[in-house]
């Protein structure tokens, strides 16, 4: 029988859907482990959250904004169920609540490119500069060489990490029946934050303006959702806090990250937040009024005040939206549980927003980061056009594994990863456009791009602009 909670993976593993009897985890608390152990996971902690490569240790890189959005997932998850309970019957909290919640925290971000958003921007811009011939060129109906259908070109010219963090989990990492990590049918359904491919993409609407998988994932999904009961754009109830958690980690922590970096005060942000003629009548402004009384009457170093005024409005925050997301839920939870709900829980939050803003102005909008993200978008344009001339310089077109045509395309192939290059073999008998070379080719191409750190990516850069012939086509 479908279920949200289902604990089945995919049939290709081979496994029993159920646990050993001697194992003393939950299936849902496995794929968390799987997750925690896996090179994509330690992968985040070089790339970017704010600022790209940064020197101070105390800044946040993806690995440790995931991890808190999974911790703040799970105090959400948690506040909900037991305000709530019956919103879960059935449901245990600690074994398959939790674990999910902590899951779908962890991998959100898995399939970022490096320098984050705008590495995505760079991919898109790549493929916008040569979409009069990169989907199609070279193409033979009859052959398997189909173009790839306009409606599918968006996966490359609205390139996103949300689609490729389901490939990579799902069919990217090794395992012996290629089936990812072989997470179980309802964390992968949690994990879809989209739940649409692109051809049902709807700027519209929040939760349809950007598609969750790619075309070359279609048969996982449709599984997924024979397992799930969940339909096209049916969003899993535990995907909402999870992106209430994305907003919560982006609006507070990385106005925290900015403090730790002195490019504003902890004093400048109270300013800040007082000019809001709500906020400055919430309860957390007059808590932190409290709280920054008592640090200067304490008699410390102002350096020390400081970061101490820093925890108490990075804790007093968090607090104030975990209540927020978690009211919302419920008061809305029949509605989210009959997927009829469509607004995400902090749309709306007076205090989430301005905290946005002041991350924007102080965190993205500091000269540093901008610096770093325009040698980071010239790195990866660079590198795309040298892994495109890679992929498609060889000797037999209709065969990817055909001998390179020039030294630095024989170099640069060297480097993809090879499991990456297995997929791309492995789908040459697929009977739809996933089959077909040209998508295959571009699939690759994003798939080795796409996982490369900030500092792998900076550096292959440099090294390969030292060679003579690179292409740049």
């Amino acid at each position: 029988m479908a279920s949200i909670w289902s604990n089945a993976r995919f049939p290709e593993t081979g496994a029993s859907t159920f646990a050993d009897p001697n194992e003393h985890r939950s299936h849902f608390q496995r794929d968390y482990d799987r997750l925690l152990f896996s090179t994509p996971v330690r992968r985040l902690s070089d790339k970017t959250q704010v600022w790209p490569m940064d020197e101070n240790d105390g800044v946040r890189t993806r690995l440790t904004h995931s991890h808190e959005v999974a911790n703040l997932a799970k105090s959400i998850g948690t506040r909900i169920y037991e305000k709530a309970p019956g919103l879960f019957t059935g449901v245990h909290l600690y074994d398959v609540v939790q674990p999910i919640l902590s899951s779908i925290g962890l991998v959100h971000d898995l399939g970022n490119p490096p320098f984050g958003h705008q590495g995505e921007q760079a991919i898109k811009q790549w493929f916008l500069e040569r979409s009069d011939w990169i989907f199609s060129r070279h193409s033979r109906d009859g052959e398997g060489l189909m173009p790839v259908p306009l409606e599918l070109r968006s996966e490359f010219l609205d390139f996103d990490g949300n689609p490729q963090t389901f490939r990579l989990v799902t069919k990217l990492q090794t395992s012996v029946a290629n089936v990812g990590l072989g997470l179980t049918a309802a964390t992968l359904a949690a994990s879809l934050k989209y739940p649409i491919g692109a051809r049902q993409q709807d700027s519209a609407s929040k939760t349809r303006k950007k598609f969750g998988y790619f075309g070359s994932e279609e048969i996982i999904v449709q599984w997924l959702r024979n397992e799930t009961g969940l339909t096209e754009g049916d969003r899993h109830p535990l995907t909402w806090i999870m992106e209430a958690c994305d907003d919560i980690a982006y609006s507070v922590l990385d106005v925290d990250d900015a403090m730790k970096k002195n490019v504003v005060s902890p004093d400048d942000v109270i300013e800040l937040i007082s000019s809001c003629n709500i906020l400055n009548k919430s309860q957390a402004y007059i808590d932190i009024q409290g709280h920054f009384t008592k640090i200067r009457s304490a008699g410390h170093r102002p350096e020390i005040a400081r970061d101490i005024k820093i925890g108490y409005l990075r804790a007093t925050f968090i607090s104030a939206l975990i209540r927020e997301a978690s009211d919302k839920f419920i008061a809305n939870g029949a509605a989210i549980f009959d997927f009829k709900y469509e607004t995400p829980l902090m749309d709306g939050s007076d205090l989430c927003d301005k905290l946005k803003d002041v991350a924007r102005q102080y965190a993205f909008g500091a000269p540093s980061v901008l610096r770093m993200e325009a040698k980071g978008a010239e790195a990866i344009h660079g590198l795309m056009s040298v892994f495109w001339n890679a992929i498609a310089q060889r000797k037999l077109h209709g065969d990817m594994t055909s001998r390179r045509t020039s030294p630095v395309s024989k170099y640069a192939y060297s480097l993809i990863s090879p499991n990456y290059i297995e997929d791309a073999i492995r789908t040459h008998d697929a009977k739809d456009t996933a089959g077909s070379i040209r998508y295959r080719e571009l699939r690759l191409l994003t798939d080795m791009i796409s996982g490369m750190t900030d500092t792998f990516a900076i550096r292959l850069w440099q090294d390969i602009r030292q060679l003579d012939d690179v292409g740049t086509k």
